[in-house]
């Protein structure tokens, strides 16, 4: 178990984080701008940072952060797929909770209408689940090299 749990937090992990502070620059940036400043709705400011800050995310995590060698449509069909799953659950889970949870006990901050809060509160807890299902699935579906499924086999033997 300790073996997995070091496998699991190693230098990969630490590069998608890194990356992951540029992913949220640009798709958060932009999700928080379209719903504050354009008046676009929650789903709407949401899918459209998601398809933005995805795609700086699939060419730095498959260059840099995991170092996939494979080419074609295959890792791009597996990432959206990985990414729609993610964000379809992250959001389907937090979205209507948070935003039925602020709404019902008129929770807010920062000077915003219990609604304007409701949203953006949805937007963060949707947007920390997606990250933490993200990176399970970029790392072992995505962008899953094949040698370190040889990798942890050697390990195990030791």
């Amino acid at each position: 178990m300790l073996a997995f749990i070091k496998k699991f937090f190693d230098i990969k992990f630490w590069k998608f984080l890194g990356v992951g502070v540029i992913n949220t620059l640009i798709g958060e940036g932009l999700k928080f701008l379209l719903f504050n400043l354009f008046k676009i709705g929650v789903w709407a400011s949401s899918i459209i940072g998601m398809v933005v800050g995805s795609t700086a995310s699939y060419f730095l995590n498959k260059h840099f952060t995991f170092k996939n060698k494979d080419k074609g449509w295959k890792p791009v069909v597996r990432f959206v797929i990985n990414i729609a799953i993610c964000f379809t659950l992250a959001n389907v889970i937090a979205l209507p909770l948070v935003e039925k949870f602020c709404l019902a006990h008129s929770i807010t901050m920062f000077g915003w209408s219990v609604e304007t809060f409701a949203g953006n509160a949805s937007m963060i807890v949707g947007s920390c689940l997606f990250v933490a299902f993200n990176y399970i699935g970029q790392r072992f579906f995505a962008f899953k090299n094949q040698d370190e499924s040889t990798n942890t086999e050697l390990t195990q033997d030791d």
